[in-house]
């Protein structure tokens, strides 16, 4: 994991703002949410409360989009990550595998719960 990942899930799991090259953290305290910008564009939300984590390529399905929701999915859903395989992008956890889509919702960190 690269150093600004490591920063951007510090201020994701101490619920920071932070801001660092292309990728941004933004906490409300209102909601109890966190959300990460990647060139401005909400690619995680993060709900403390819940811990539901909101995923989104934002149709940018690159190789720093995926880095940044894996480094994230590592803090929060340990062992989820996002692969791709002949151009599509895949969640999996242990032998469970789901095709990723933009607005999926991850409940659970045990399963592939998905809302």
């Amino acid at each position: 994991m690269r150093k600004l990942e490591r920063q951007m899930n510090f201020a994701l799991s101490n619920k920071g703002n932070w801001a660092g090259s292309n990728t941004t953290v933004v906490y409300n305290e209102s909601t109890n949410c966190s959300q990460v910008l990647l060139h401005g564009h909400n690619i995680a939300t993060l709900d403390h409360t819940t811990n539901a984590l909101k995923l989104s390529s934002c149709g940018y399905e690159t190789v720093t989009t995926k880095s940044r929701l894996n480094a994230i999915l590592e803090e929060v859903m340990g062992g989820v990550r996002v692969f791709q395989k002949n151009y599509v992008w895949f969640l999996s956890k242990n032998k469970e595998t789901l095709m990723f889509w933009d607005g999926m919702i991850l409940l659970d960190e045990q399963s592939l719960q998905v809302a």
